[in-house]
């Protein structure tokens, strides 16, 4: 937990409260926070129900792409004689 704790301080995202043992997020942090929630509401979860098959079955941009990057990963490790 200290190495967590200093990592976090050394990016500003948490201060130290003088004189105890707690820590404050400070406003970058707080920001940087609420930003990765946003992201993760807003992005992450309808891209990942969009590409996942059994949530939903129409052909939509996302999954078009999705299924190309499989394709490409597949063959570049056909190619290097890798186990997919």
């Amino acid at each position: 937990m200290t190495y967590g704790l200093r990592r976090l301080k050394l990016h500003g995202l948490i201060e130290k409260v003088a004189g105890t043992r707690r820590y404050r997020v400070t406003q970058q942090g707080l920001r940087l926070a609420m930003f990765f929630t946003r992201i993760d509401d807003r992005l992450l979860r309808p891209g990942l129900a969009t590409i996942t098959p059994q949530l939903n079955l129409d052909d939509s941009r996302l999954r078009t792409a999705m299924r190309h990057f499989e394709d490409a990963v597949k063959a570049s490790c056909a190619d290097a004689r890798l186990a997919a």
